[in-house]
């Protein structure tokens, strides 16, 4: 339901109606291409994709120029969390080719977005500021993945493999493995994930599978983590705040571009003033 709150000054004291430059806000449960839902600005979208953009490649940088660790200098089990020390030395080269092709899936939500638009679901505008917002949402949390993995908080579990093929990755392993924390593909994951719901929770509010998309893609997504770890390419500490960071800076992205600002069940969906008149929308 959609409620226009509008003060306007009538020299008959009879109420004066909308003015025509008022926004007619479509209703809270309606989708489609008759509505706007996401909006872009160059004031606020041009920093936000060089700082997104510029973090990645700095980010790059780094992990480029990080250095082999000699074995005596790692850390110790007791210096690495409780709950990660069970999974140090592990190692499986299969399932880490496996979690690798889960990359495909980071096509899923521009995928979605673009059968929407075809189907006459959504308008090409907010198709392209979604791609936009998933673009800068993907840079921005490869820029704080790669930076912190730069900083070499500890290695990747395979590194302390004692033999085996854990041991020969180990010995052929470059600088960028001495630094684990934290998992790449767990945030890049749960940033597709987000996406995915939040792209068909906009454009099909009703639809009785949007449940089903979020636990699917959010499923998903955990599945990945949970390869790393089973690979020996990652901790459980750095899985966990992987899909941490994927998702809040993929939330934050999307409240950024939002078309209405939601507080409750109550969202503030459009504001004018005129002359004689001003005004407020709400959506419920």
């Amino acid at each position: 339901m959609t409620l226009a709150v509008a003060g306007v000054a009538a020299p008959s004291g009879e109420p004066a109606p909308m003015p025509s430059g008022a926004p007619v806000p479509m209703p809270a449960d309606k989708g489609g291409a008759g509505t706007r839902h996401y909006v872009f600005t160059l004031e606020k979208d041009l920093p936000l994709t060089f700082f997104a953009a510029f973090g990645s490649i700095y980010g790059n940088y780094r992990l480029s120029h990080m250095s082999v660790t000699a074995r005596e200098d790692l850390p110790a089990r007791e210096d690495l969390l409780p709950w990660d020390r069970a999974v140090m030395g592990r190692y499986n080269k299969t399932v880490a080719e496996v979690s690798d092709w889960f990359a495909v899936l980071g096509a899923m939500p521009l995928a979605l977005g673009a059968a929407s638009w075809y189907r006459g679901d959504a308008c090409g505008r907010d198709l392209a500021v979604y791609s936009l917002m998933f673009a800068q949402a993907l840079a921005l949390q490869s820029a704080l993945n790669l930076t912190f993995r730069s900083m070499k908080f500890w290695p990747r579990p395979y590194i302390y493999a004692e033999d085996g093929a854990g041991a020969r990755a180990a010995e052929s392993a470059e600088g960028e493995a001495y630094g684990s924390f934290f998992s790449g593909h767990a945030s890049a994951a749960f940033t597709v994930a987000v996406f995915t719901g939040e792209w068909f929770s906009e454009m099909y509010p009703n639809s009785a599978y949007k449940p089903l998309v979020w636990a699917g893609t959010l499923s998903l997504a955990g599945f990945v983590g949970a390869l790393r770890i089973a690979a020996g390419k990652h901790y459980p500490s750095d899985v966990i705040v992987g899909a941490l960071a994927g998702t809040g800076v993929s939330f934050a992205i999307i409240g950024i571009h939002k078309k209405s600002v939601r507080i409750g069940p109550v969202a503030l969906s459009g504001l004018w003033a005129g002359s004689a008149s001003a005004g407020a929308s709400f959506a419920f």
